[in-house]
Protein backbone atom coordinates (compact mmCIF):
# COMPACT_ATOMS: atom_id res chain seq x y z
CA UNK A 1 0.00 0.00 0.00
CA UNK A 2 2.95 2.71 1.02
CA UNK A 3 4.55 1.64 -2.40
CA UNK A 4 1.01 2.89 -4.30
CA UNK A 5 1.23 6.05 -2.33
CA UNK A 6 4.87 7.23 -3.40
CA UNK A 7 3.87 6.22 -7.43
CA UNK A 8 0.55 8.76 -6.90
CA UNK A 9 2.83 11.27 -5.30
CA UNK A 10 6.05 10.86 -7.86
CA UNK A 11 3.23 11.50 -10.71
CA UNK A 12 1.85 14.59 -8.81
CA UNK A 13 5.25 16.08 -8.96
CA UNK A 14 5.63 15.21 -12.64
CA UNK A 15 2.92 16.79 -13.59
CA UNK A 16 3.66 19.95 -11.61
CA UNK A 17 7.35 20.01 -13.03
CA UNK A 18 6.00 19.93 -16.65
CA UNK A 19 3.31 22.00 -16.27
CA UNK A 20 5.92 24.47 -14.69
CA UNK A 21 8.74 23.80 -16.77
CA UNK A 22 7.09 24.40 -19.63
CA UNK A 23 4.20 26.14 -19.64
CA UNK A 24 4.96 29.05 -16.74
CA UNK A 25 8.54 29.18 -16.48
CA UNK A 26 10.17 31.26 -18.89
CA UNK A 27 14.59 31.56 -18.95
CA UNK A 28 15.99 34.94 -18.24
CA UNK A 29 18.57 33.99 -20.92
CA UNK A 30 15.86 34.48 -23.30
CA UNK A 31 15.07 37.64 -22.37
CA UNK A 32 18.93 38.52 -22.04
CA UNK A 33 19.09 37.32 -25.76
CA UNK A 34 16.05 39.63 -26.90
CA UNK A 35 17.56 42.68 -25.71
CA UNK A 36 21.00 42.23 -27.08
CA UNK A 37 19.24 41.44 -30.66
CA UNK A 38 17.94 45.33 -30.74
CA UNK A 39 21.75 46.20 -29.34
CA UNK A 40 23.48 44.40 -31.96
CA UNK A 41 21.17 45.55 -34.96
CA UNK A 42 23.21 48.15 -35.11
CA UNK A 43 26.90 46.43 -36.42
CA UNK A 44 25.59 44.13 -38.69
CA UNK A 45 26.27 46.57 -41.31
CA UNK A 46 29.49 46.87 -40.38
CA UNK A 47 30.05 43.40 -39.59
CA UNK A 48 29.03 42.21 -43.01
CA UNK A 49 31.20 45.05 -44.44
CA UNK A 50 34.52 44.03 -42.36
CA UNK A 51 33.50 40.34 -43.55
CA UNK A 52 33.68 41.23 -47.02
CA UNK A 53 37.37 43.26 -46.89
CA UNK A 54 38.57 39.68 -45.40
CA UNK A 55 37.44 37.49 -48.01
CA UNK A 56 38.74 39.39 -50.75
CA UNK A 57 42.19 39.32 -49.29
CA UNK A 58 42.13 35.73 -48.50
CA UNK A 59 43.62 33.70 -51.37
CA UNK A 60 41.00 30.64 -50.86
CA UNK A 61 38.19 31.95 -48.41
CA UNK A 62 36.62 29.70 -46.50
CA UNK A 63 33.10 27.70 -47.62
CA UNK A 64 30.28 29.43 -45.99
CA UNK A 65 28.29 27.01 -43.73
CA UNK A 66 25.70 25.16 -44.81
CA UNK A 67 24.58 22.85 -42.06
CA UNK A 68 20.70 22.58 -41.62
CA UNK A 69 19.88 23.46 -38.40
CA UNK A 70 16.08 22.93 -36.42
CA UNK A 71 14.13 25.80 -36.95
CA UNK A 72 13.27 27.59 -33.55
CA UNK A 73 9.50 27.54 -34.67
CA UNK A 74 9.17 23.72 -35.66
CA UNK A 75 10.77 23.28 -32.50
CA UNK A 76 8.28 24.78 -30.06
CA UNK A 77 5.57 23.49 -32.18
CA UNK A 78 6.66 19.72 -31.47
CA UNK A 79 6.62 20.72 -27.76
CA UNK A 80 3.14 22.04 -28.20
CA UNK A 81 2.08 19.07 -29.36
CA UNK A 82 3.77 16.34 -27.47
CA UNK A 83 3.68 17.98 -23.77
CA UNK A 84 0.06 18.15 -23.75
CA UNK A 85 -0.19 14.24 -24.65
CA UNK A 86 2.32 13.12 -22.19
CA UNK A 87 0.73 14.98 -19.25
CA UNK A 88 -2.50 13.40 -20.66
CA UNK A 89 -1.36 10.83 -20.46
CA UNK A 90 -0.05 11.20 -17.12
CA UNK A 91 -3.18 12.01 -15.85
CA UNK A 92 -5.22 8.82 -17.16
CA UNK A 93 -2.57 6.92 -15.71
CA UNK A 94 -3.22 8.15 -12.27
CA UNK A 95 -6.70 7.80 -12.45
CA UNK A 96 -6.23 4.03 -13.99
CA UNK A 97 -4.29 3.55 -10.92
CA UNK A 98 -6.90 5.04 -8.39
CA UNK A 99 -9.92 3.08 -9.87
CA UNK A 100 -7.97 0.15 -9.80
CA UNK A 101 -6.98 0.24 -6.15
CA UNK A 102 -10.13 1.77 -5.53
CA UNK A 103 -11.85 -1.35 -3.89
CA UNK A 104 -8.56 -1.54 -1.44
CA UNK A 105 -10.02 1.61 0.67
CA UNK A 106 -14.02 0.04 1.01
CA UNK A 107 -14.49 0.02 4.69
CA UNK A 108 -17.12 -2.85 5.43
CA UNK A 109 -18.98 -1.34 8.01
CA UNK A 110 -19.34 1.91 6.17
CA UNK A 111 -21.13 0.07 3.09
CA UNK A 112 -25.16 0.72 2.29
CA UNK A 113 -27.66 -1.34 4.86
CA UNK A 114 -28.87 -2.86 2.22
CA UNK A 115 -25.96 -4.12 0.19
CA UNK A 116 -24.97 -5.67 2.90
CA UNK A 117 -28.17 -7.21 3.48
CA UNK A 118 -28.42 -8.64 0.15
CA UNK A 119 -24.67 -10.03 -0.54
CA UNK A 120 -24.55 -11.69 2.73
CA UNK A 121 -27.72 -13.65 1.85
CA UNK A 122 -26.14 -14.23 -2.06
CA UNK A 123 -23.36 -15.45 -0.07
CA UNK A 124 -25.11 -17.96 2.08
CA UNK A 125 -27.22 -18.93 -0.89
CA UNK A 126 -24.13 -20.07 -3.27
CA UNK A 127 -22.76 -21.68 -0.52
CA UNK A 128 -25.67 -24.19 -0.11
CA UNK A 129 -29.07 -24.37 -1.30
CA UNK A 130 -31.71 -24.37 1.36
CA UNK A 131 -34.49 -27.26 1.39
CA UNK A 132 -38.15 -26.87 2.51
CA UNK A 133 -39.11 -28.81 5.52
CA UNK A 134 -40.78 -32.16 5.23
CA UNK A 135 -44.64 -31.01 4.95
CA UNK A 136 -46.26 -31.82 9.08
CA UNK A 137 -49.21 -33.98 9.78
CA UNK A 138 -52.46 -32.48 8.86
CA UNK A 139 -53.53 -32.75 12.21
CA UNK A 140 -51.31 -30.77 13.71
CA UNK A 141 -53.22 -27.88 11.96
CA UNK A 142 -56.70 -29.02 12.86
CA UNK A 143 -56.32 -28.83 16.64
CA UNK A 144 -59.03 -26.66 18.33
CA UNK A 145 -56.69 -23.66 18.91
CA UNK A 146 -55.55 -23.24 15.83
CA UNK A 147 -58.73 -23.44 13.84
CA UNK A 148 -59.84 -20.53 16.65
CA UNK A 149 -56.60 -18.58 16.37
CA UNK A 150 -56.67 -18.49 12.37
CA UNK A 151 -60.40 -19.65 10.73
CA UNK A 152 -59.47 -22.20 7.43
CA UNK A 153 -55.89 -23.14 8.69
CA UNK A 154 -56.57 -26.45 7.61
CA UNK A 155 -57.34 -26.07 4.29
CA UNK A 156 -54.50 -23.40 4.06
CA UNK A 157 -51.88 -23.85 0.79
CA UNK A 158 -48.44 -24.84 2.48
CA UNK A 159 -46.92 -25.77 -1.34
CA UNK A 160 -43.48 -24.33 -0.94
CA UNK A 161 -43.33 -24.60 -4.93
CA UNK A 162 -46.12 -22.15 -5.24
CA UNK A 163 -44.02 -19.24 -3.85
CA UNK A 164 -40.93 -17.00 -5.56
CA UNK A 165 -38.08 -19.69 -5.42
CA UNK A 166 -35.84 -16.23 -4.41
CA UNK A 167 -37.96 -15.63 -1.84
CA UNK A 168 -38.19 -19.59 -0.12
CA UNK A 169 -34.66 -19.22 0.43
CA UNK A 170 -34.75 -16.22 1.99
CA UNK A 171 -37.83 -17.72 4.34
CA UNK A 172 -35.67 -20.50 4.68
CA UNK A 173 -32.88 -18.88 6.52
CA UNK A 174 -35.07 -16.89 8.75
CA UNK A 175 -36.13 -19.83 9.34
CA UNK A 176 -32.80 -21.10 10.09
CA UNK A 177 -31.75 -18.38 12.42
CA UNK A 178 -35.25 -19.15 14.07
CA UNK A 179 -34.25 -22.58 14.82
CA UNK A 180 -30.78 -21.65 16.01
CA UNK A 181 -32.34 -19.51 18.71
CA UNK A 182 -34.19 -21.76 19.77
CA UNK A 183 -37.68 -20.94 18.28
CA UNK A 184 -38.58 -23.89 15.75
CA UNK A 185 -41.13 -22.12 12.95
CA UNK A 186 -43.75 -23.96 11.17
CA UNK A 187 -45.49 -22.78 7.80
CA UNK A 188 -49.30 -21.55 8.20
CA UNK A 189 -49.97 -20.57 4.78
CA UNK A 190 -47.84 -19.65 1.31
CA UNK A 191 -49.92 -18.86 -1.93
CA UNK A 192 -53.47 -17.87 -1.21
CA UNK A 193 -55.99 -17.52 -3.68
CA UNK A 194 -58.03 -14.61 -4.27
CA UNK A 195 -61.27 -16.00 -3.37
CA UNK A 196 -59.94 -17.20 -0.30
CA UNK A 197 -58.35 -13.88 0.40
CA UNK A 198 -61.38 -12.24 0.16
CA UNK A 199 -63.42 -14.83 2.31
CA UNK A 200 -60.92 -13.78 5.00
CA UNK A 201 -61.02 -10.02 4.77
CA UNK A 202 -64.65 -9.92 5.31
CA UNK A 203 -65.28 -12.90 7.97
CA UNK A 204 -65.94 -11.80 11.79
CA UNK A 205 -62.50 -12.68 12.83
CA UNK A 206 -60.77 -11.02 10.82
CA UNK A 207 -57.25 -11.89 10.24
CA UNK A 208 -56.50 -9.78 7.19
CA UNK A 209 -57.67 -6.11 5.58
CA UNK A 210 -56.45 -6.88 2.42
CA UNK A 211 -58.87 -8.22 -0.10
CA UNK A 212 -58.41 -10.67 -3.60
CA UNK A 213 -55.06 -9.34 -5.67
CA UNK A 214 -53.99 -6.78 -2.64
CA UNK A 215 -52.02 -9.31 -0.96
CA UNK A 216 -48.72 -10.59 -1.98
CA UNK A 217 -50.03 -14.03 -0.84
CA UNK A 218 -51.72 -14.45 -4.23
CA UNK A 219 -48.32 -13.56 -6.31
CA UNK A 220 -46.17 -15.63 -3.85
CA UNK A 221 -44.13 -13.22 -2.10
CA UNK A 222 -45.24 -13.28 1.53
CA UNK A 223 -45.68 -16.21 4.07
CA UNK A 224 -47.69 -17.02 7.92
CA UNK A 225 -45.53 -18.19 10.41
CA UNK A 226 -46.21 -19.78 13.71
CA UNK A 227 -43.45 -21.25 16.45
CA UNK A 228 -43.53 -24.57 17.25
CA UNK A 229 -43.10 -25.95 20.73
CA UNK A 230 -43.73 -29.08 22.07
CA UNK A 231 -45.01 -30.77 18.71
CA UNK A 232 -47.84 -28.08 18.49
CA UNK A 233 -48.36 -24.68 16.88
CA UNK A 234 -48.63 -22.08 19.21
CA UNK A 235 -50.41 -19.05 16.78
CA UNK A 236 -51.56 -16.84 19.60
CA UNK A 237 -49.31 -13.94 20.89
CA UNK A 238 -50.83 -13.98 23.65
CA UNK A 239 -48.94 -16.91 24.78
CA UNK A 240 -45.56 -15.02 26.26
CA UNK A 241 -43.06 -17.77 25.21
CA UNK A 242 -44.97 -17.05 21.42
CA UNK A 243 -45.15 -13.27 21.71
CA UNK A 244 -41.33 -13.99 22.17
CA UNK A 245 -40.74 -16.17 19.44
CA UNK A 246 -42.90 -13.63 16.76
CA UNK A 247 -40.40 -10.67 18.41
CA UNK A 248 -37.47 -13.12 17.05
CA UNK A 249 -39.30 -13.85 14.13
CA UNK A 250 -39.30 -9.69 13.73
CA UNK A 251 -35.91 -9.10 14.09
CA UNK A 252 -34.70 -12.21 11.88
CA UNK A 253 -36.87 -10.96 8.38
CA UNK A 254 -35.61 -7.22 9.05
CA UNK A 255 -32.09 -8.30 9.21
CA UNK A 256 -32.58 -10.72 6.39
CA UNK A 257 -34.00 -7.75 4.11
CA UNK A 258 -38.36 -8.56 4.42
CA UNK A 259 -41.18 -6.87 5.63
CA UNK A 260 -42.46 -7.92 9.08
CA UNK A 261 -46.46 -7.66 9.69
CA UNK A 262 -45.76 -7.21 13.38
CA UNK A 263 -45.01 -3.32 12.96
CA UNK A 264 -48.36 -2.83 10.73
CA UNK A 265 -51.19 -1.04 12.55
CA UNK A 266 -53.56 -3.91 12.16
CA UNK A 267 -51.11 -6.61 14.18
CA UNK A 268 -50.04 -9.60 11.81
CA UNK A 269 -46.61 -11.00 13.78
CA UNK A 270 -46.74 -14.22 11.47
CA UNK A 271 -46.38 -12.37 8.46
CA UNK A 272 -43.30 -11.81 6.83
CA UNK A 273 -43.11 -10.64 3.35
CA UNK A 274 -40.86 -9.41 0.35
CA UNK A 275 -40.50 -5.15 0.97
CA UNK A 276 -41.64 -3.08 -1.47
CA UNK A 277 -44.83 -2.27 -2.89
CA UNK A 278 -46.92 -4.49 -4.66
CA UNK A 279 -47.08 -2.76 -7.84
CA UNK A 280 -43.29 -1.83 -8.09
CA UNK A 281 -42.36 -5.64 -7.68
CA UNK A 282 -44.90 -6.45 -10.24
CA UNK A 283 -43.21 -3.89 -12.69
CA UNK A 284 -39.67 -5.62 -11.94
CA UNK A 285 -40.77 -8.99 -13.01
Amino acid sequence: MLAIYLILIAIFFTLVWVGWRFFVYVPRFKEVNDENKVNDLGCVAATKKKRKDVVSILPNPPAEDFSIKPSPFESKKIKRVLLPLASLFLVLLVVGITLHFNSLHVIAPFLPKEYSQVAHIQGTFTEAKLEPPPALPPEIFISAAAIAARPGIATADRDWSKLDPHFVQVVLLVMKKMNERGYPMALLEGYRSPERQDGLATQVNVVTKAKGGQSKHQYGLAVDLAPMKDGKIIISERDKWAFEAYQALGEEAVAAGLTWGGVWSFKDYGHIEKAGSLAALMRSK
